[in-house]
């Protein structure tokens, strides 16, 4: 992986690990519908007028039938499965599940024809990797009742992670990254817009603290618009199925901003299961020769 890969790598797997938090905060006075509708419609005010000025918008929109497929298996579809699904499983559990992204996107690559990423250390590596998701989160994510029914809406969520980017990778990638995700956010934001427009005026109507505004704030700067043009990016750089790895991370970096600012506690999972996830993404992460 070249440095600057590895540099985008970095930053998508904490603008994508701080999330987690900040959807924590703009929950105490938001519902997950408003949170995801502002999330990408401040992503598309901020996007599409920077490809406007590009000239880069006449070309996207061409492409509109992939880019809205992309923004329903990306977005619109997850970001409503996956706060639903939570509802009826754990935090640990759901987040367990959406590890597997890996699982699902590298033999779908293979398939389409990057062969590069299926050999013995890969494979051994996403094992390693996804062996310290489950300590971060604790075997007890795995125990007591567990619904097969939102287990399979969890896994649906994975699998649409996995095949967003083979979209973006297959059928966008000679188009700008900033009109692509633009215009995406943009449907997506089309596509909340009625559901959110009755609750929306309630909930500043009943004054939100500025910490929430603050949250939403992050949530569709750096969460939504900055860290989706740069996972293109990294996407053209190093493939589908590397990319893919970020989620690995992801969970990482959630954690530890849940020890640091919320008090949670230092588990010995935390201690073990990091190393593993490093050392699985160095495995993960090389090419075969």
């Amino acid at each position: 992986m070249s440095r600057k890969a590895l540099a985008l790598f970095i930053l998508v797997g904490l603008a994508w690990g701080i999330p987690y938090f900040f959807i924590r905060v703009a929950l105490n006075d938001f519902q997950p519908s408003t949170i995801a509708f502002v999330r990408v419609t401040v992503g598309a005010l901020i996007l599409l007028p920077i490809a406007a000025k590009q000239g880069t918008l006449r070309s996207a929109l061409k492409q509109w039938p992939w880019i809205l497929a992309f923004a329903v298996i990306e977005m619109a579809g997850p970001w409503i499965m996956l706060p639903t699904s939570e509802q009826h499983v754990s935090s640990g559990l759901a987040g367990l599940l959406v590890a597997t992204v890996p699982f699902v996107a590298t033999p779908l690559t293979y398939l389409i024809g990057d062969k590069s990423v299926f050999h013995p250390k890969a494979i051994a590596g996403l094992v390693i990797g996804f062996a310290g998701i489950i300590a971060l989160v604790g075997i007890d994510a795995l125990s007591g009742h567990i619904d097969p029914f939102w287990v399979g809406v969890l896994l649906l969520v994975a699998v649409c992670y996995a095949v967003a980017p083979v979209i973006a990778d297959r059928k966008l990638n000679a188009e700008s990254s900033v009109a692509v995700i633009g215009l995406a956010m943009a449907m997506v934001s089309i596509i909340y817009v009625v559901p959110v427009s009755t609750q929306l005026p309630a909930e500043i109507a009943a004054g939100p603290a500025w910490q929430s505004w603050a949250a939403l704030a992050v949530l569709g700067v750096v969460c939504s618009a900055l860290a989706f043009v740069m996972f293109f990016r990294l996407i053209g750089l190093i493939g589908v199925a590397r990319s893919s790895l970020i989620v690995y991370v992801n969970m990482a970096v959630a954690l530890a901003l849940g020890i640091v600012f919320l008090k949670e506690p230092i588990t010995t999972g935390f201690v073990i299961g990091v190393p593993m996830v490093i050392v699985g993404l160095l495995l993960a992460g090389r090419k075969r020769s």
